[in-house]
């Protein structure tokens, strides 16, 4: 029988501006690397990072729920202007966490 995959805690955030500027600059890079570089990417990595930071204020630690509460909240922005969408930013935010963390994404610790 498989084993279930374990959650991804995140550390406790001990300069959660810094994190969550961290996190806008590196995702606003991510999406202009993907494809080309567009105007609303920034304003897409900027809306990711704000909920970032007030699920960590909340204090949430898991990154699924994270995860999760960024997709939920990005349902409501306007993706017309752009090649992504809600799913692919929020895949890409986990990815640039774990990463930041030493995760490999393909295969877990």
């Amino acid at each position: 029988m498989s084993e279930p995959i374990s959650p991804v805690i995140l550390p406790p955030a001990k300069e959660l501006l810094q994190e969550s500027e961290w996190l806008q600059n590196t995702l606003h890079q991510w999406l202009n690397q993907q494809y080309i570089p567009e105007p609303i990417n920034e304003q897409i990595a900027r809306h990711a990072a704000q909920v970032y930071f007030r699920q960590r204020m909340e204090g949430e630690n898991d990154l699924g729920a994270i995860i999760i509460a960024i997709v939920t909240e990005l349902q409501g922005f306007d993706f017309s202007k752009s090649f992504y969408s809600e799913f692919v930013v929020a895949n890409a935010v986990s990815d640039l966490l774990m990463e930041k963390m030493g995760i490999e994404r393909c295969c877990g610790r």
